[in-house]
């Protein structure tokens, strides 16, 4: 397949591109669009092949379901199956304090979503993204966008360019390249449709803040360790099988830094002595802990943020130095410290070694 790359700024939007992708997506193609959670690989959500198409380019098992992209209030409308739902007042508050931005909210269905957006299950996760690009995209496309993120199945998701042209390119329509995504992290699911409110899987909006919105308490969904439970439905990406692993295997180190160094640096040196390829994953603080030719920094203690928006990338690094084997050190689970630990220990199938 012949992909197109499509160079658009956020902040000077040629909206002849943008209008060029739109038809893509209107006549059953795949597009890969920017957001500032991830970057997207998309399909109209009510297209039943271009979203089979999805899961054939990403390599994707047909029963985790997609997040369908919005541009406007309005457009949530034509995806479930009561329009009395947008008037709960904890609704109507995620809405007004989140949209646009990194959540995801699950609605009960309605007919227009092909089957193979939800899984087979009834119902839906819908998210207005802030990216500009993104909005546009998706109101230039006049209809919801199914998108999951925008790398090989399995593999650490998309935060820059590079990588979904390394992931993507000859398996989808189009790409649109415009910059690197700001959040890092995917958006936080959660999921309306029982009391109290479940995050299915923490992301870009922190549990603390959804609790302080709504003024209840705010449950965190179990999560599978591995491949066990055959029968297990998931309600939300992410929920099933193992994701954002880099080629390498991942070992995950919790508890005081200069502890943590010290083992790492132990399962360094052997792994040294034994002819692998080692890369360690720290912050910008501990990194002086080691031999700086074998680190990657994918974040500061002093800005939580930036292990969010680098852990990704950093996992990237790891396999363009073709390391086999990956020490990581653990971030607080406080905020986004959450979401980050949570794409890390998926990466790491659980792999982790307490000190």
């Amino acid at each position: 397949m012949k992909t197109e790359i499509f160079d658009i700024d956020g902040e000077n939007i040629d909206y002849s591109l943008l209008e060029k992708a739109a038809e893509i997506l209107k006549r059953g193609g795949l597009v890969v669009f920017p957001t500032e959670t991830v970057y997207g690989l998309g399909a109209a959500a009510a297209c039943s092949e271009a979203v089979k198409n999805i899961f054939k380019a990403k390599g994707r098992p047909s029963d985790n379901p997609l997040i369908v992209h919005i541009s406007d209030l309005d457009m949530i409308k034509e995806l479930i199956s009561d329009e009395k739902t947008l008037e709960n007042q904890d609704i109507k508050k995620l809405a007004q304090n989140f949209w646009p931005g990194p959540l995801t909210i699950i609605f009960r269905k309605n007919n227009s979503l092909c089957d193979e957006v939800t899984a087979g299950l009834d119902t839906v996760g819908i998210r207005m993204p802030e990216n500009i690009v993104a909005r546009e995209l998706i109101r230039l496309t006049g209809k919801g966008v199914a998108a999951p993120s925008a790398n090989t199945s399995g593999r650490p998701s998309p935060t820059e360019p590079r990588h979904v042209i390394e992931d993507m390119y000859g398996k989808v329509d189009a790409i649109i390249c415009s910059g690197n995504c700001a959040v890092g992290v995917e958006s936080t699911v959660l999921d309306m449709t029982c009391d109290p409110p479940v995050i299915l899987r923490p992301g870009g909006v922190t549990r603390e803040s959804i609790k302080e919105l709504l003024g209840k308490d705010i449950l965190m969904a179990g999560v599978i360790k591995n491949d066990e439970g055959q029968d297990f439905v998931p309600k939300a990406p992410g929920m099933k099988y193992r994701h954002y692993a880099p080629r390498g295997k991942v070992i995950v180190f919790s508890g005081e830094d200069e502890k943590i160094a010290e083992k790492i640096n132990k399962y360094f040196s052997e792994a040294l002595n034994e002819g692998k390829i080692p890369r360690i994953v720290a912050s910008r603080q501990t990194a002086r802990y080691y031999d700086e030719k074998y680190v990657t920094v994918f974040g500061d203690k002093e800005c939580p943020e930036t292990f969010a928006a680098g852990i990704f990338s950093a996992l990237r690094e790891c396999d363009r130095y073709n390391a086999d084997i990956i020490f990581a050190e653990a971030v607080s689970q406080e905020g986004i410290g959450e979401a980050v630990m949570n794409r890390l220990l998926k990466a790491a199938g659980n792999n982790i070694i307490y000190v």
